[in-house]
Order: C-alpha cells, then structure tokens, then sequence
C-alpha cells in the first residue's frame, strides 16, 4: 500500500486559518447523553506534551494497521485513462472514465469539474454509498439529490472524482460474496477494506495527475459504506487536506465492520485489541468531520472523537477535528451537506457559500 510521509500534516497544521468556523465549537462538545472515552484508549500514553513519543507510537500504529489489511499489489505505473462517455451538467462538465488500478483490472469512475476553469482547483475523492447504482449517485445522475455530493462540490468549483467500490463488479463478479472470493484468489490475505483504500488512493493519483486539480489540495467525503472508506483513507493517506464521514458507524462495534468486504470476523475474536479511535488518530492534525444521524453515527461515536482530540492538540489542529449530530437517522439532511461543504471549502481554500 503507497504511504506519505509526515510533510503533509506538519503543512496541514500550519495551513489552519486564524478564524475558524462559526459553528466550530458545536461540533467540539459532548453530545446530550454522551459516554467518556475509555481511560485506555489513551494514545498518548500520559505523555501529552511529547511529540516525538506519539511520532513513532503513530507509526507502531499504522503499520499494525497496513499489515493487517494485508499485502496490496504494487500500483501501476500507468493508470491508462479513458474516458467512456461526457456531457454538461448546467456549467459542470461530467465525465465517465476507466482507470487501470491494478494491472488489468479496470474501475469506472466519474470525473466532474467546472466546465470553465482557472488555475488549479481542489481535488476530491467522493465514495458513494450502499446502492447498486455506485457512482452514478454522488456524480448527480441517479437518487435522491441530497446524495449527489460530487456534482455539489463541482458546482461549488472543485475537481471531483467518483470512484466506484469494487465488491458491485470485481473481476466479472455479481455478488459481495464473489468479489470477495475473486479478490482472495488473486491476492490472498488481502482484506476488502484493504482493496477499497487501495482503489481510493488509485483515484487520488488521478486527481493529482491532472493539469487543472492543486495536489496539496486534497479531500475525501463519503456517507455510509463511504463514510468507512473515508476514515481509512484519511487514516492511512497523508496527502488528503480534509475529510468527511458520515454515518459509516465509526466504532467497529456499532455496524457490519465485520463483513468479509469490510475487516472480517477477526475483529469479533476475543482480545483484539484495537478500534477505529486508532485511525481518527493517524489522520491529526488534518481537518475530520464525523456526521451522524444518530444511527450509524451519533453521540455514541463522541468516545472515538475525544480519544483523538488529544492527539490533535498535541500536532496543532485543535480546530480541526469535531463530531456534528443531527438525528435525522441514516441520511444526508441540509444542516449536514451545509457543514460538509462549509468543512471541505474553508480547509481546501474554497468560498464555502454558493
């Protein structure tokens, strides 16, 4: 799995604006009815003034990680783009490509931007959700139109890139089950989040490559199966700026983490040790919101966000992590696309109006 080192977040921190959100501190605050964090869950060791004791407790951290989602092929040294199909969504130019992620295996996405561009603009990487029609729903073409996040973005004047989740078609398959057979038998101990973060950082590399996208300007959103995605590409890939979660049931308690596509049962065996608090960690101090519908997500995830908190504090970004509830269940409601875009504009350097 391709890894970054530690330029990007020491950038991050010193990238944080002097005036934060308005609504900053509402997101920074226990939610009604919510639990403390474990006293083990303690990243920081009663250390929280060393920075170099949690610089290598960090790595310690993200290779237990990266091992344990097994061993990823080398990337390509050519993702031989192709583009399938365009056309124009008002002033968004929509476009649906093919990228080679491994070698001789393919994955749609869709590619939106304004059509009339200047100078370099942000990129984002937007994981859809649970739904058969994958990418055509965050690129505006299908579903409801609060789950149309990358044709959002792109009217608000970012580069965004759509990618879709291999367990729909791996290698021909028709199931979950038989994406996840086909990928064991090609790559044997490589876990399904493992092949989604590995596919994610694929389309990264794209938006990088690309004339018109800024790479220091890096993010990722994603809602319920994306939302998963999101967390492990933040985590574990230091080039993204900014991220949103929500309602991916960030506890590996609170939802199917255990799911063959996901983690597996191994994360139900008696004394494993870790939790996702570990991953909201290793994104600090770049900017993650965490959205719940007080379903997957809500007061019951504050445990994970101030486990991390310290972490954040201790590397400058006291402003840039925070947990925003607004029981509405498993959904997209305006107050949690506002504060979406508002989090992705403001640390990506974009108006956040509009």
């Amino acid at each position: 799995m391709q890894t970054h080192g530690l330029g990007t977040i020491a950038l991050a921190a010193a990238a944080l604006a002097a005036v934060p959100l308005p609504w900053l501190p509402e997101v920074q605050q226990a939610p009604p009815g919510a639990p403390d964090a474990p006293a083990a869950w303690d990243l920081l060791q009663g250390r929280p003034h060393d920075r170099e004791h949690w610089l290598a407790r960090r790595e310690t951290i993200r290779s237990w990680w990266t091992e344990f989602l097994g061993p990823a092929p080398t990337p390509p040294a050519n993702l031989a783009c192709e583009v399938i199909e365009e056309d124009r969504a008002g002033d968004v130019l929509r476009q649906l490509v093919r990228l080679q992620v491994e070698p001789g295996c393919w994955m749609e996405a869709y590619l939106l931007r304004p059509a009339e561009t200047t100078g370099r603009l942000p990129g984002v990487v937007v994981l859809h959700s649970t739904v058969d029609y994958t990418i055509r729903q965050p690129a505006g073409l299908e579903g409801p139109e609060s789950y149309h996040i990358g044709l959002h973005l792109a009217q608000r004047g970012m580069v965004t890139l759509c990618p879709g989740c291999f367990i729909w078609d791996y290698a021909g398959a028709t199931t979950f089950g038989e994406a996840v057979a086909r990928l064991r038998e090609r790559h044997p101990g490589w876990r399904g989040m493992g092949k989604m973060l590995y596919d994610a950082q694929r389309a990264a590399d794209y938006l990088q490559s690309l004339a018109f996208v800024d790479p220091s300007r890096l993010g990722c959103i994603g809602h319920s199966l994306g939302a998963k995605e999101t967390l492990f590409l933040c985590a574990l890939d230091d080039r993204f700026s900014a991220a949103v979660s929500s309602e991916g049931g960030v506890g590996l308690s609170f939802s199917n983490w255990d799911a063959e596509w996901y983690l597996g049962p191994s994360i139900r065996e008696p004394g494993f040790a870790h939790d996702t608090h570990e991953l909201l960690a290793l994104a600090a101090p770049r900017p993650f919101l965490l959205i719940g519908g007080g379903s997957a997500d809500g007061a019951q995830s504050w445990p994970y966000v101030a486990a991390a908190m310290p972490v954040y504090r201790l590397m400058g970004g006291t402003e840039a992590l925070g947990l925003l509830v607004h029981d509405a269940g498993h959904s997209l409601p305006p107050i949690a696309l506002e504060r979406a875009y508002e989090w992705l504009g403001y640390h990506l350097g974009m108006a956040t109006g509009g």
